[in-house]
């Protein structure tokens, strides 16, 4: 908070912003500015979390709905933006909350580095418990598990879970069950623990758009480089710390934010903050089948449990909605197929597959498509002149 200049916080009303935006009022004889970004889609707007969590703080609030014209101004800019081809969806609304926040402020904190410090990020219970529960299985019963999960889409189960939310605690209801189900019998079928995480992280299987090409040289594929942490929680705390934290999230914040000169620090991975928090037991990060147990206590003496409890979703954006929107005539020109097959990167079968699958609304795959279409743009901003 020592700036010579205007300073806020982004706030999305989760834990992580929360603790943070708590901690800034309680040290502020004035009331601190926090920026939040909303969306028409219900199910993914969390602006009314944060305005709620910002009125009882007593902060200066400041909230931006994002319509279709907002999308498409920012798409253009995105190859240049990141420089490379980013694929976290989410450096849309970053982008627009820092541009909306350099109005205000020169410098905003953020909460990146809570889910990695703390243990917040859902895989790491489900992972956890897989291990535990069905390590022992034979490979085929969990392959056979796996198979039943998949045998409905992923629509027809989050109709079901939708019909089911209203009777459920708040604890849980479940966002877009349908996803996660696959996504667990993906976890089902992996031999180990290291092929789930890599399922878990990855789009698309290695080899299965770009043939000829290697795996990436990094941590994530070379086992031989890994700790030797028994807890599983832990190993994948450690992994994401290590590789999704800089190479995503952190990257995400820095380049979204320097692109309208927006200064933008990080208090949780505070070299002080990372040693204590892998200094803790188990039972202060993960206890009542729920991660960031000793954050959630520091956050509580601040803000009513009540404005935090709710199913995690993180700063995500209803990509599958808008590519069969507003953005579907700009992915159609992006993954065409003669111009993909003429490029030579990417193999347009399977791609296309997916694509129609998407459009059909039976499947979401919104993030394996985004990393295409990511691909696709900034290789068509760096084609050579007359290329």
């Amino acid at each position: 908070m020592i700036a010579d200049v205007p300073f806020g916080v982004f706030l999305s009303g989760g834990i992580d912003s929360s603790t943070v935006a708590a901690m800034m009022q309680a040290q502020s004889n004035e009331p601190i500015r926090t920026f939040t970004i909303g969306f028409d889609n219900q199910t993914y707007d969390e602006a009314s979390d944060a305005k709620a969590v910002a009125d009882h703080l007593g902060t200066a609030h400041s909230e931006l709905y994002l319509n279709d014209d907002d999308l498409r101004a920012v798409l253009p800019k995105l190859p240049t933006m990141y420089d490379e081809p980013f694929a976290d969806s989410s450096e849309i609304p970053t982008y627009l909350v820092s541009q909306m926040a350099r109005r205000e402020v020169t410098v905003c904190l953020a909460g990146d580095g809570g889910d990695e410090m703390f243990g917040g990020y859902n895989r790491y219970l489900w992972c956890d418990r897989i291990v535990r529960r069905t390590g022992r299985l034979p490979a085929g019963l969990r392959k056979g598990l796996a198979c039943g999960l998949n045998s409905l889409p992923p629509h027809a189960w989050t109709a079901g879970f939708d019909r089911l939310n209203p009777l459920l605690p708040g604890r849980l209801r479940q966002r877009d069950a349908g996803d996660k189900l696959h996504k667990l019998a993906r976890a089902l079928a992996a031999d180990d623990l290291g092929a789930m995480y890599d399922d878990i992280m990855t789009f698309w299987p290695g080899g299965s758009i770009t043939p000829g090409a290697k795996p990436a040289a990094n941590l994530i594929g070379s086992r031989q480089d890994w700790p030797a942490i028994d807890d599983p929680r832990r190993l994948m705390m450690y992994l994401d710390t290590r590789a999704y934290l800089p190479d995503d999230l952190l990257t995400k914040v820095d380049r979204a934010s320097m692109a309208v000169s927006l200064e933008v620090r990080v208090p949780m991975i505070d070299h002080r903050v990372l040693a204590f928090s892998w200094g803790l037991p188990e039972r202060l990060l993960f206890a009542e089948g729920k991660g960031k147990q000793l954050l959630r206590r520091v956050l509580y003496r601040y803000v009513p449990s009540a404005l935090i409890e709710r199913p995690k979703w993180g700063f995500q954006v209803p990509v599958h909605s808008w590519l069969r929107g507003p953005l579907r005539e700009w992915a159609e020109d992006l993954l065409d197929e003669t111009k993909m097959r003429a490029e030579g990167y990417l193999d347009p079968g399977p791609i296309r597959r997916q694509w129609q699958q998407h459009l059909s609304g039976r499947y979401n795959w919104q993030h394996s498509l985004w990393g295409v279409l990511m691909f696709q743009a900034w290789l068509r901003e760096n084609e050579p002149v007359g290329g």
